[in-house]
């Protein structure tokens, strides 16, 4: 079998029955279900929702997405063997352990196959919650660039690109395009400050202005939990990106959750506690180490980074093929952290499309 076959790329054509359009992410596919099939499994599977709550299937891929782009690597393989089942392991393991530790729950309701979630119907919050421990990434280029603001934050003078900072920062952006919001440019990706999501909670699904409080406060604490288990592994925990949204309990009051990942290789940075201590060395355990290869690995890095330059950035996904041994190296860098933080052997498939059909339809009855 070649490694190609062994790639979950498409996971937008899965026979699950359902009455409404896929939605494809750059990484997950989400099938909603009819409400016949809902409330059924509700009733059979004993979820802890209303029982009319509406339930999607979530597929992940082994997709690879980077500077708003999907790559592939040489002999068709569109993908990177083994990152759809770690990132999920991941986010699985911390989902468990916020719930454990009284934090918040998740939109998941069963994990049916490493690829797959059940899940619940979210209202998303429309802000990309991110927390930053260390000045790097974007933070950094926008610092040696001379602002010394960063969504509404000082920073103070003569930081050098990866210290440590003197407390957690929460540095939102928008989640999709919102209109209207003064001060807000009405595109994706936008940096925002504390103060525009108070001037217009509303706007960013918030329910109440006391639900900001709550959102920072399961920001810091998930980012905190994460970060002492990762050290225990000698794993710096840099930065990361959570989301939230809300849904409704057994008796219909709103909650606010964790949704889509939390502290995966996607949605974070971890570096090597060693490497960085011992040799001043930054080992990424994380995406970042994707990036900074493809910012490598073309002449012109420009393209990459200039969000002017996005048609010559998708020719560039698009017509390249990356070599083996990166697609290898993601590989390792996903599959390797994932057991080190799970304590756990993640199981490569010979064919995950086939394995999640008979599943779906012989447990859980999703597939004619």
């Amino acid at each position: 079998m070649s490694l190609a076959d062994k790639v979950l790329a498409v996971n937008n054509d899965l026979p699950i029955r359902t009455d409404k359009p896929v939605h494809s992410g750059k990484v997950r596919s989400v099938y909603w279900l009819t409400g016949a099939d809902s409330q059924r499994l509700i009733q059979e599977r004993n979820y802890d929702v209303p029982s009319d709550t509406p339930l999607a299937i979530m597929v992940i891929s082994d997709r690879i997405s980077a500077f708003d782009c999907i790559w592939h690597g040489e002999g068709d393989v569109r993908g990177v063997p083994g990152k759809g089942a770690a990132l999920n392991a991941v986010s699985n393991h911390w989902f468990k352990l916020f719930k454990e530790k009284g934090l918040a729950d998740s939109h998941i309701l069963e994990i049916p196959h490493p690829f797959v979630w059940i899940v619940q119907k979210a209202k998303p919050v429309k802000v990309e919650a991110i927390a930053r421990q260390y000045i790097t990434g974007s933070m950094w280029r926008a610092y040696a660039n001379g602002e010394r603001e960063f969504c509404g934050i000082r920073l103070p003078e003569n930081l050098t690109k990866d210290q440590k900072l003197d407390e957690l920062l929460i540095t939102p952006s928008t989640k999709g395009i919102l209109e209207g919001i003064p001060g807000v440019p009405p595109q994706d990706d936008v940096n925002i400050s504390r103060q525009n999501i108070e001037d217009n909670f509303e706007a960013f699904n918030f329910a109440s202005k006391a639900d900001i409080d709550l959102y920072e406060k399961l920001l810091k604490d998930g980012f905190n939990v994460i970060s002492k288990e990762l050290a225990k592994l000698d794993q710096m925990f840099v930065d990361t990106k959570f989301e939230f949204g809300y849904v409704k309990d057994k008796i219909g009051n709103d909650k606010l959750i964790y949704m889509d990942e939390v502290g995966t290789p996607d949605s974070s940075r971890i570096w090597d506690g060693p490497a960085f201590r011992d040799e001043g060395k930054i080992v990424e355990n994380s995406k970042e180490g994707f990036r900074q290869f493809l910012l490598n690995h073309f002449p012109d890095p420009d393209i990459l980074l200039n969000k002017n330059r996005m048609d010559e950035r998708e020719a560039l996904a698009r017509d390249n093929e990356l070599p083996i041994s990166a697609i290898n190296k993601i590989t390792n860098t996903y599959v390797g952290i994932a057991e080190k933080i799970t304590g756990e052997k993640i199981h490569l498939s010979d064919n995950p499309k086939a394995e999640i059909i008979e599943i779906l339809k012989e447990k859980y009855f999703l597939i004619d």
